[in-house]
């Protein structure tokens, strides 16, 4: 099982989305391969995965059960799960100094805009979120549908970085 870990600033948006989808997949596959987390560099003080973020989410059918906002220092400590791969999902989160990750994770970028940004009406982000859930979808599904061989620790960091230009 690969272990993966989805990085963006406040793990409100985004990284929650890719969280629970990786998941919501993973568990529809026939055989489970991959078990996802997220997490923030800086959430703020008391953040919880954003509202749109967790209706999208249902109405996808996909569970919100156990998601919450969670700095990263909780995944760079010894008692942590040990990360496979581990993706930003936003533009600041990836020019962040990050921790040193025990075992040295293969690392990917798969910029996504974020769907809170700005004052649009709540349907407009609403629009935004679903758009940006989509747009995870796909290229969770290509990773997912990767042969075992490209999922190999000397192959994956190659792998999952050429999913970003999809």
């Amino acid at each position: 099982m690969l272990n993966v870990l989805f990085l963006c600033t406040h793990n409100s948006a985004r990284s929650i989305l890719s969280e629970a989808l990786l998941n919501h997949l993973d568990r529809q596959a026939p055989a489970r391969r991959f078990q996802a987390w997220s997490a923030g560099s800086s959430p703020r003080p008391g953040q919880q995965p954003h509202p749109l973020a967790l209706d999208v989410l249902q109405h996808a059918g996909i569970s919100t059960e156990g998601l919450r906002s969670k700095c990263w220092d909780e995944f760079a400590g010894p008692d942590a799960p040990h990360m496979d791969l581990i993706i930003t999902v936003c533009d600041n989160a990836a020019g962040e100094v990050c921790p040193i990750w025990p075992g040295h994770p293969a690392s990917a970028h798969w910029g996504y805009a974020d769907p809170s940004e700005g004052d649009a009406p709540d349907q407009a982000k609403r629009d935004a979120f679903r758009h940006t859930l989509h747009a995870i979808g796909r290229r969770l599904e290509l990773l997912m549908n990767l042969p075992p061989e490209k999922l190999q620790k000397t192959l994956l960091q190659d792998t999952a970085r050429s999913l970003s230009s999809h």
